[in-house]
């Protein structure tokens, strides 16, 4: 089994829900595992090691872990970005037939390389920005054999990166042109086909879009009916664009996370917290709609949910391929504190995904590392337009951004 050394490094092991900070610290991998984190004086005497990398004083924290993306789908939809300057709502644009409908339609029409192309180079743009696990979800396919052909090109991702790769079902998205006015009928589709997903082991968990240009909760419980039937997970779109009360409905069924949350009521953060759920939250899309109705941050954090913060890649409401920057939004939009987003992009984030291999840099844990040029982690939630990270390290293996 090999043995890694990285040492001459501040290292901010984030145990403790603190910064964790080690000044002239060293970390000490064997395979895929931290073996050993402390001070570079205190190494044990004797160690044999099969490469040793001096990182010069620079920056090493968790890789970071984006836990929430739309990243397989063919097409261009700038065109809505101009629409919405011009005055037309995201709601507007989808019941107009832009919007999710539009990837659809370019989704089904690409080739399987070609959607694999273009995820590849999100992905790689990702990981360039410190990112080394990633949540992959369909919903531009809706229907059983595009959605497992994209679910297919998700599972590709992770031989071509090196990064850990976590997809998720997501056919509840949105409604397809040939179930127009059946939404229904599309549900009993849609749970017809999970099963089939998961022989074919595509799916890691089952997700879902309950509003008022999604799903109702009742429809959306249906699908997690089927999910927990299977054994899979589930996690949930919920209170982006109006209270449907799907926050508390995920809870109900121990999501891993409930995602957006601008409409989040006092209910809803009340079962989150009993539940275990993390509150996901997706500033880019927030920003990029320019909505106005913010997260109750305050609340979550003194109910005691744990925040979790992702770019939700996607062509249409979030085009972000920063996830250093979504923590500056995190920050400077919903007043996270810097601390709060970096625990949003690593323990967190795990936690949403069901991991709990990661997002620390202790003994036992996996072996993803990022190195920046900061001398501090704060930096990199208070700057934005900088490109700090100096190398990625995934299950033990580095490679460059």
């Amino acid at each position: 089994m090999t043995r890694m050394l990285w040492r001459h490094a501040r290292i901010a092991t984030f145990e403790g829900n603190d910064w964790g900070l080690i000044d002239r610290g060293a970390l000490l991998a064997e395979g895929t595992q931290i073996t050993w984190v402390g001070a570079e004086a205190e190494l044990p005497a004797g160690l044999d090691v099969d490469a040793e990398h001096d990182l010069g004083g620079a920056l090493l924290t968790p890789g970071l872990i984006d836990a929430h993306t739309h990243l397989v789908y063919a097409g261009d939809r700038t065109v809505e970005f101009d629409l919405r300057q011009q005055g037309a709502s995201y709601e507007q644009i989808a019941r107009a037939g832009g919007g999710i409908r539009h990837t659809v339609a370019c989704t089904r029409a690409a080739s399987d390389d070609a959607l694999f192309a273009g995820a590849l180079a999100r992905a790689l743009a990702l990981r360039a920005g410190g990112v080394t696990t990633l949540e992959v979800k369909s919903g531009y396919g809706l229907s059983l054999d595009h959605e497992a052909r994209c679910l297919r090109v998700a599972r590709r991702l992770g031989p071509a990166t090196g990064m850990t790769i976590r997809s998720t079902a997501l056919p509840a998205h949105a409604l397809p042109p040939e179930f127009d006015s059946r939404p229904d009928d599309y549900i009993d589709a849609v749970v017809a086909w999970l099963p089939a997903l998961h022989a074919e082991g595509l799916a890691d968990a089952v997700d879902a879009f309950c509003d008022t240009i999604g799903f109702t909760p009742a429809q959306t419980r249906r699908v997690f009916d089927a999910a927990r039937a299977l054994g899979l997970p589930v996690k949930l779109h919920a209170e982006q664009l109006s209270d449907q009360g799907g926050a508390a409905l995920a809870a109900s069924y121990g999501a891993l996370s409930a995602d957006h949350l601008e409409w989040l009521s006092a209910d809803g953060i009340a079962a989150m917290q009993a539940a275990g759920t993390v509150a996901m939250l997706l500033p880019g899309a927030f920003y990029h709609l320019r909505e106005t109705k913010l997260p109750p941050v305050a609340a979550l954090r003194d109910a005691g949910v744990p925040m979790a913060v992702a770019t939700d890649h996607n062509p249409g409401s979030s085009p972000a391929l920063s996830l250093p920057l979504m923590m500056n939004m995190a920050c400077t939009l919903f007043r996270l504190t810097p601390l709060e987003a970096w625990l949003g992009v690593t323990a967190h984030a795990a936690r949403a995904l069901g991991l709990a291999d990661r997002g620390r840099l202790q003994p036992g844990q996996r072996a993803d590392l990022a190195v920046w040029s900061l001398d501090h982690p704060r930096e990199l939630a208070a700057r934005f337009g900088h490109d700090p990270c100096l190398a990625v390290v995934t299950g033990g293996v580095p490679c460059t951004p």
